[in-house]
């Protein structure tokens, strides 16, 4: 310590160090400065999301029975109804995340719609938590609690891995524990696995425990706490094409249908298999070429 230093000074130190320790103020959290935001664990913050990456739900074809299921629990829950979590599993590339991102601007359209305001943001919120944030999803909730908007918390790819522990939070936060879910947060997830970890996972369980059926039941319990479940499989090429066809009549692409369809289903050979993500994929690439803007 310098001796000579003078006591404002050291003063003005201390209180700086102590500054530094001292926890930060509270988030300052407004919901209503837009309709979907991404939530940050550290610092914790709610940060707005201006444009949501999203397509009109139109537009998601080969999925009708996935979207009456989804769109029909999102509403209910939307008006104050009893609705479950809900697990979209499955196929890559299917429309499960778009599906959500989709099954939420429908439900904010009806809501603005009925409430005569075309333009007034609605009590529904879109709020996504990516994976590696899962264990700071208690911290997320406790700030939704305190609003009176109604939350979709949407986690994208959820898997878990042989030494990721988080799980047993989420478990705890869907249906567990003390509080509970609260009664304004209704959680969505994504994810290409039925049980959010993989098979191998699940079958070193039963070949390694003690007791073989309760080392899975405790792994499985997980997505038991969805109390939706709905399946995405592979599509078909007729319903890839369907795909195709609907996005070039949407953009007005003005392509030939043999030659759209031939095209289509190269570029679907070069890449040894048939989605929605495939067809958004060879929409974009055949535009690029003919020079036109995909305004979606």
């Amino acid at each position: 310590m310098n001796f000579e230093e003078p006591v404002s000074g050291l003063l003005t130190r201390i209180a700086a160090a102590l500054e530094r320790l001292a926890p930060g103020p509270a988030p300052r959290i407004d919901f209503d400065a837009g309709a979907a935001f991404i939530w940050q664990a550290e610092p914790e913050a709610f940060l707005p999301v201006e444009a949501v990456n999203r397509i009109p739900l139109s537009l998601l074809k080969g999925i009708d029975r996935m979207s009456d299921t989804l769109i029909s629990n999102t509403e209910r829950f939307a008006r104050g109804l009893p609705a479950n979590n809900a697990l979209l599993w499955g196929a890559r590339g299917m429309g499960k995340s778009s599906l959500v991102k989709a099954a939420h601007a429908e439900i904010e359209h009806r809501l603005r719609e009925e409430n005569g305001a075309a333009n007034a943001q609605s009590g529904l919120k879109l709020v996504e938590i990516h994976r590696e944030d899962i264990a700071s999803l208690p911290q997320c909730l406790q700030h939704l609690r305190r609003t009176d908007h109604r939350f979709i918390v949407f986690c994208d790819d959820l898997s878990f891995d042989a030494d990721d522990t988080t799980y047993k939070s989420l478990k705890a936060v869907l249906e567990g524990g003390i509080e509970g879910r609260p009664h304004n947060v209704i959680f969505y997830a994504t994810s290409n696995r039925r049980h959010l970890m993989p098979r191998d996972m699940l079958e070193n369980e039963r070949s390694t425990a003690i007791t073989p059926s309760e080392a899975v039941e405790e792994k499985v319990s997980l997505s038991d706490r969805f109390g939706l479940w709905i399946g995405f499989h592979k599509c078909s090429q007729s319903e890839y094409l369907d795909m195709v066809h609907a996005y070039a009549d949407h953009f007005e692409l003005g392509v030939d249908k043999e030659q759209l369809e031939r095209e289509a289903l190269e570029w679907a050979a070069t890449r040894g298999s048939r989605s929605g993500r495939v067809a958004w994929q060879f929409i974009q690439d055949i535009a690029g070429r003919l020079g036109k803007h995909l305004n979606v």
